[in-house]
């Protein structure tokens, strides 16, 4: 990991930036000939000032010392935007980051991102989580932010759909933010990466976030919104997404609901309106050829002995409670609990909070 230390010097250079990083860089061709030319001060380039030099960290420096254990611990890496295995879609849009550091295995294949509200209805929840195992399971590579809501939901949808997932963070790959995402965090490297343009011990400062949405659309060929208010960040992720001439789609909603300003508005500028994965593959230019497997939902079909099979049918994306459920079923209260106990196990079913239920992701 020594080699890392010059990178990580530079980076934690206080008042050194992005842009004055990539431009000390392409003065001094390397981070060491850089550090080296410290002691008697850098040339004035652009985005640096003139006592900059001064202010390096010596690669004893706690902080330095912290990320550079972190990462050989995490079996962590740096990419840099001068390596050939940057890649190719980030390097081209502006401002793209100096530094990459991650955690997993780099997942080959094209990418679609996809984000929203961090206060998903029930609906979007499941939508989500369905519509990425669909498109995981069509070869795509999902990236989203590992926030709470919708982000949460593609990741979790992409790995049950046995696919591959970048997760791309406004903190430092040390940091599991939110902590509730601990469990998904993990998976998360075992079946894809974790990404940042933050070093290890980088908090999940406010700031970061519109920074980290600008990777997100960056790598991907384009960005779906599924449901997101007024000042949601998913609509700053789609605005840089159109600044990179990436395509953006959206899952259109009632207007009843303030989850479906995002996406709406997003339809009435001039973003694709879609509601299921072939959709969003035609759009990204994806034949049926190109599919490993058929999804999911083209096998769905769930035949179950009675009386399961009416209750099942009974089940849409639409939260019913079990009273509802139980009206002119003929079932006796236990009976139709011992029932969706059956259907929740096998995953037919969901239980939500308060006695409700949905479809299961089985059954979709």
């Amino acid at each position: 990991m020594e080699h890392l230390l010059p990178w990580l010097r530079l980076q934690f250079t206080p008042g050194l930036g992005r842009a004055g990083l990539i431009r000390l860089i392409e003065h001094f061709k390397t981070p060491e000939n850089a550090l080296d030319a410290a002691d008697g001060g850098w040339p004035k380039l652009p985005g640096l000032r003139k006592d900059m030099a001064s202010r390096v960290p010596v690669a004893t420096d706690t902080k330095v010392q912290k990320a550079c254990q972190c990462l050989e611990k995490m079996s962590g890496w740096l990419c840099t935007i001068w390596d050939p295995d940057y890649p190719q879609a980030l390097r081209h849009i502006p401002d793209p980051p100096a530094l990459l550091y991650g955690c997993g295995k780099w997942p080959e294949g094209p990418a679609l991102a996809i984000v929203g509200t961090r206060h998903p209805s029930d609906f979007g929840r499941v939508f989500t989580e369905q519509l990425a195992a669909e498109l995981a399971t069509a070869g795509r590579v999902i990236i989203s932010g590992l926030a709470r809501g919708i982000d949460a939901a593609a990741h979790r949808g992409t790995l049950d759909g046995d696919g591959k997932t970048l997760a791309i963070l406004g903190c430092g790959i040390d940091r599991v933010y939110p902590p509730e995402n601990i469990k998904l965090y993990h998976q998360i490297i075992e079946q894809g990466a974790l990404i940042s343009e933050y070093p290890p011990g980088s908090e999940p400062l406010p700031g970061h976030f519109p920074g980290r949405n600008r990777i997100i659309s960056g790598l991907s060929k384009g960005t779906l919104v599924i449901e997101a208010s007024r000042d949601s960040g998913s609509l700053i992720t789609a605005e840089f997404a159109l600044d990179q001439g990436r395509e953006v789609m959206a899952v259109p909603g009632g207007v009843d609901r303030k989850t479906s300003y995002g996406p709406n508005l997003l339809i009435k500028q001039g973003a694709h309106p879609v509601t299921e994965t072939a959709e969003i593959l035609q759009i990204l230019g994806v034949g049926a050829q190109d599919k490993r497997k058929r999804p999911p939902t083209e096998s769905a079909g769930v035949h179950l002995p009675e009386p399961a099979g009416s209750v099942l049918s009974r089940l849409d994306l639409t939260p019913r409670h079990s009273d509802e459920l139980s009206g002119g079923s003929g079932l006796t209260p236990m009976e139709l609990s011992a029932i969706l106990l059956q259907l929740e196990l096998h995953e037919y079913a969901e239980r939500l909070p308060g006695g409700r239920y949905i479809r299961g992701r089985r059954a979709l």
